[in-house]
């Protein structure tokens, strides 16, 4: 057996480290039950969009050859903004598809065009505004910018976004999605881009949490009756 120094040690050390991570691994237990209970096609805001938008079909487009782009075409996307046709070349430039006139971005009109292709009927417009920047936690992060910001009148603040560069719809944000990933950032300890999994902090927590568990292992082993009587039978 340890002597009672050592067993001090070790229980001080064991409730310590449980005080110290016990708020974390709360967190990580009520974050964990919200991902297992919420639908993640829900969080995804996809009960507010339509089941498939509608595919307009164009006829009499230009060939690339015809276009005043002086780049070779790498890649190519035919899209539809307010019903015409356009094609978004290498990722950069926007032609109409039948005219070949370049296009400089989309305007709000448009824009809103765009995301009732997406949107349900019913979802009424509150407000459209141009972003040019988002920060590290904006809902819209790591997302083409510039974009419009196409808010809702509904209880959940729900918000759709579009790319003005090319015009294709990006996202929804609403209010589950904000809690989702509020706690998603608890539960990756990534205080900076959220999707992180091997950041300092999360490996120092884990360490220390297997600590903590081998340490509760410990305290039972050298405190437990059934090991002394274990032990002195089999002197």
């Amino acid at each position: 057996m340890v002597s009672r120094k050592t067993a001090k040690w070790i229980r001080k050390t064991h409730r310590y480290l449980g005080l110290f991570l016990g708020i974390q691994f709360l967190i990580w237990t009520i974050s964990g039950m919200y991902f297992s209970w919420t639908d993640i096609d829900e969080i995804h805001g996809d009960h507010y969009k339509k089941a498939s938008p509608v595919q307009t079909s164009f006829n009499d487009l230009l060939g690339t050859s015809q276009l005043a782009t002086k780049e070779p075409v790498q890649s190519l996307e035919l899209l539809e903004i307010a019903n015409e046709p356009y094609y978004w070349i290498n990722e950069a430039q926007l032609y109409n598809a039948r005219t070949g006139r370049k296009k400089n971005g989309i305007s709000k009109e448009e824009a809103q065009q765009v995301a009732s292709r997406y949107m349900l009927a019913d979802l009424k417009i509150a407000e459209i505004q141009r972003i040019d920047t988002v920060d590290k936690h904006h809902e819209y992060r790591g997302r083409p910018l510039p974009a419009y910001e196409i808010s809702y009148e509904t209880p959940q603040n729900l918000k759709a976004y579009v790319a003005i560069e090319n015009g294709a719809f990006q996202t929804v944000r609403h209010r589950d999605w904000r809690w989702f990933d509020f706690l998603w950032m608890t539960h990756t300890m990534d205080y900076q881009g959220r999707d992180d999994f091997n950041t300092v902090l999360l490996r120092a927590f884990s360490l220390l949490g297997l600590i903590t568990v081998l340490s509760g292992f410990v305290l039972w082993y050298i405190s437990s009756l059934s090991i002394r009587k274990l032990k002195k039978k089999f002197k």
